[in-house]
């Protein structure tokens, strides 16, 4: 097990390391120029060239890389162009938006998708099992923002039951305020994600089912049930738990377009914003630790696979 968490982490560090790259050399080919979008179209141009010079943008981008590299090292993110605030603190009040957001999400899909996998192999071939088929490959085919203008409707605009957008904040309506004012974003993003681990449930519960080991289970007298519940869903939940390793770093970074939709101060609505007023220190950090949250998410997956399956050795990584 040493052994496989070393290479695990090493290869964390070679992604990060790559990940790092690549954002930086996206963002500085991007056209425009931050020091005059700030200033505006009008600015002279040597009030431009003074702002830059202050910012830091007249540097060679190799030397702008490492100055980067190493204040994220030290824990410094630098200083928004925009906001005038540090980066840092601008990243942290927003993920106690967005971090919560992809939690509930990452529940209410574990919950939905589990359940109706695990029913739908119980039931294979039947009826129950053919309509919750029918209902995953219809979440599939649904485009979470759409579900989301939906669900205002509906729970909003009809019922009365939840606000249409906005987060009133941790602190002035307490946490079931706060995770009343997320749970409609939250629903939006768990029905896509949901269809598919249903589907990838029920799979894997199915060819468990057909192992000479649950055989021999029933054939000692153990129920259908009772294996199920038994000795199939632990082996079951290997790729389940892989996939939703995967998903809950894909809520991570896909709460841009839901955030804009409920008008949620989160790290989504964040970027979006800075994109916009080419705050490019903002962007590069809030990508990187976005990036950085997919592979430590990832990391754990593995050791979780290591863990559910004893089989699993350094030298098969």
């Amino acid at each position: 097990m040493g052994l496989f968490l070393f290479k695990r982490l090493i290869t964390l560090v070679a992604t990060l390391v790559g990940t790092s790259i690549v954002v930086f050399l996206v963002l500085e080919i991007l056209p425009g120029n931050a020091a005059q979008i700030l200033m505006g179209p009008d600015a002279p141009p040597e009030t431009v060239q003074a702002l830059a010079q202050k910012l830091g943008l007249d540097r060679p981008a190799v030397e702008r890389y490492f100055s980067w590299i190493g204040g994220l090292l030290m824990g410094d993110l630098g200083l928004s162009y925009a906001y005038s605030t540090p980066v840092g603190e601008l990243v942290l009040e927003r993920l106690t938006v967005t971090v919560p957001l992809a939690v509930l999400a990452m529940v209410l899909t574990t919950v939905l998708a589990l359940a109706a996998g695990i029913y739908a192999a119980a039931q294979h071939n039947k009826l129950g099992d053919v309509g919750i088929m029918g209902l995953t490959q219809l979440g599939i085919a649904i485009p979470n923002f759409w579900f989301a203008i939906l669900l205002i409707l509906l729970f909003s605009v009809h019922l009365g039951w939840f606000s249409a957008g906005g987060f009133p904040g941790w602190e002035e309506e307490g946490i079931l305020g706060g995770l009343r004012a997320l749970m409609l974003p939250a629903l939006s993003l768990a029905v896509v994600q949901s269809a598919i681990l249903a589907r990838i449930t029920r799979s894997a519960v199915l060819e468990v089912l057909r192992e000479d080991f649950v055989r021999t289970a029933r054939a000692k007298g153990v129920s259908r049930r009772g294996a199920l519940w038994g000795h199939v869903l632990r082996n079951a939940l290997i790729p389940v738990i892989t996939v939703m390793g995967l998903q809950f770093a894909e809520l991570l970074a896909g709460t841009i377009v839901v955030e804009s939709v409920f008008y949620l101060p989160g790290l989504g609505r964040l970027i979006f914003q800075s994109i916009s007023n080419r705050d490019l220190i903002v962007v590069r950090n809030c990508v990187m630790l976005l990036a950085a949250m997919v592979v430590i998410v990832n990391f754990i997956v593995d050791v979780l696979y290591a863990v559910i399956d004893p089989r699993v050795k350094a030298s098969d990584i």
